[in-house]
């Protein structure tokens, strides 16, 4: 058995059932471990798009993390999402992200673990490290610009 963790983020539609659909649908191939709470965060890189909702998944699963891989798309294909039709870093219904794997480092063309962006990503992080609490995810955390780690906030429904 592996443990993963996922980053989630959606800001298309119901960004709130977008997520919690991903992770149900995870429930229904891994056990689900822990769940962050849900943040709102601004866009990165492309900035003109509508805010994100993020939150991250601890789970243990039977699968080797490129079955991981191919099963998350595969959830992310059903609630929606065409990454080929997509601009890179544009809106989404869901995205799902292997952002650590057990201990391993994987370098391949289809999947870099650790995730490659994670350690520039506040939205990643703070969720991250309210479930995996590691000297090495605070270490990431402290290197952010503050401004960034403050623009991660609880999401609460209007």
């Amino acid at each position: 058995m592996h443990v993963a963790y996922i980053g989630i983020g959606s800001n298309v539609g119901d960004r709130l059932q977008n997520i919690s659909r991903a992770i149900s649908e995870m429930s229904k191939r891994s056990r689900v471990l822990a769940i962050s709470r849900v943040y709102e965060t601004k866009p990165m890189y492309v900035l003109r798009q509508p805010r994100f909702l993020n939150a991250a998944v601890k789970i243990r699963t039977s699968m080797p993390a490129a079955k991981l891989l191919r099963s998350l798309h595969s959830i992310e294909g059903r609630l929606g999402r065409t990454r080929k039709m997509e601009k890179r870093f544009g809106p989404r219904t869901i995205d799902l992200d292997i952002l650590l794997f057990d201990s391993s480092k994987l370098n391949s063309r289809n999947l870099v673990i650790p995730h490659p962006r994670m350690h520039e990503r506040a939205f990643v992080l703070v969720p991250l490290f309210e479930i995996c609490r590691t000297k090495t995810i605070r270490a990431m955390l402290k290197k952010l610009p503050i401004k960034d780690v403050k623009g991660v906030k609880p999401f609460a429904r209007a």
